[in-house]
């Protein structure tokens, strides 16, 4: 039987440090991505109130920073599934 892994406020911040130095929405939608399990674009747009075109900005500097990841949608194959991955 093993310890019950526990996350520490150090370890909270390491996981944030990639995020850190990204624009204010791609903070926001990492916020949202945070509190809501999966979503796709058009729902993130809804979320945080800002304009699609942000959004994708913001997707796109997550995904280069490693801490989005993305996935094809089974329902719609058109739309694209995100997930936060710290």
């Amino acid at each position: 039987m093993s310890a019950p892994e526990t996350v520490s406020a150090d370890d909270t911040a390491d996981r944030w440090a990639d995020v850190r130095d990204l624009p204010p929405s791609a903070k926001l939608v990492a916020k949202v991505l945070e509190y809501n399990d999966t979503l796709t674009q058009s729902e993130l747009a809804e979320e945080t109130l800002l304009p699609p075109r942000t959004v994708r900005y913001a997707l796109s500097r997550l995904e280069d920073a490693g801490v989005v990841d993305s996935r094809f949608s089974f329902s719609d194959a058109r739309k694209r599934l995100y997930s936060l991955d710290i």
